[in-house]
């Protein structure tokens, strides 16, 4: 396992974050700030590759993703990795191993990035006094669950089309909400990797881009993508759907 490079304490606090609004309440007073940086100061970065916790690995935190990209994936009997995620900026991860005190997933960075650990048992300590922060808490849980959802449709009863669609219309949502480009993005992500989420072969992802840059609707270089038509994306799918 890949030690993370440990930065210095408060570099950046919560209360100084740009995207403090993404993955902590706002409606907080100055001296619940306080004691909000007091339990986010440990600060760590992760090379490209790099695991910021593995499957069975004993639960001490949660993890607000400051800088980069990462992917959640579990390891099939037979040798076969199926990615379960992928997080970006502003996003908490490490959820899944609060019923079992052990992750069920590894997580591994996609590029560079940069996490602010947050010890779940001091964060539940300071809930408990803080309200706000407890609903916030909630609320995070809750739209683990409404994803979880999501992406049990997506597998269930889409076609390859309306999969990888969904899954654009995805990013461009959580980039816009970041204040980048809904339009224009780099996927960090392989269509390997892409393949393995939405439940297709690499084969069917790469004929289902190419035939969505055919239709006009998307350019894709490499890993730049340009969406055109944001509303003709959509039909694909249907009305819009919570963030998957």
């Amino acid at each position: 396992m890949q030690k993370p490079v440990t930065l210095a304490p408060l570099r950046v606090a919560c209360s100084g974050c740009n995207l403090r609004e993404l993955c902590m309440p706002m409606d907080l007073s100055d001296l619940d700030m306080e004691q909000l940086d007091d339990l986010t100061c440990i600060k760590h970065a992760y090379q490209r590759g790099g695991f910021l916790y593995r499957s069975g690995a004993k639960f001490q935190s949660l993890y607000a993703i400051r800088t980069g990209f990462f992917k959640t994936q579990v390891l099939h009997e037979d040798g076969r990795e199926q990615v379960t995620g992928f997080q970006m900026a502003g996003e908490i991860i490490g959820m899944d191993a609060i019923s079992s005190d052990a992750h069920a997933c590894d997580a591994i960075a996609l590029e560079d990035s940069e996490v602010c650990e947050i010890p779940f048992s001091r964060m539940e300590e300071l809930s408990r006094k803080l309200p706000t922060l407890q609903r916030h808490l909630h609320r995070i849980l809750s739209r683990e669950i409404v994803r979880d959802q999501g992406i049990m449709l997506l597998l269930g009863s889409m076609r390859a089309e309306e999969r990888l669609a969904a899954f654009l219309l995805n990013l461009s949502q959580r980039f816009a909400a970041r204040g980048y480009s809904p339009t224009s993005f780099y996927l960090r992500m392989t269509r390997q990797e892409i393949g393995s989420y939405l439940g297709m072969k690499l084969e069917t992802v790469s004929r289902t881009l190419s035939n969505f840059q055919g239709a006009g609707l998307i350019t894709i270089r490499n890993k730049s993508v340009e969406i055109h038509n944001l509303q003709k994306l959509q039909r694909f799918v249907g009305p819009p759907q919570e963030c998957v």
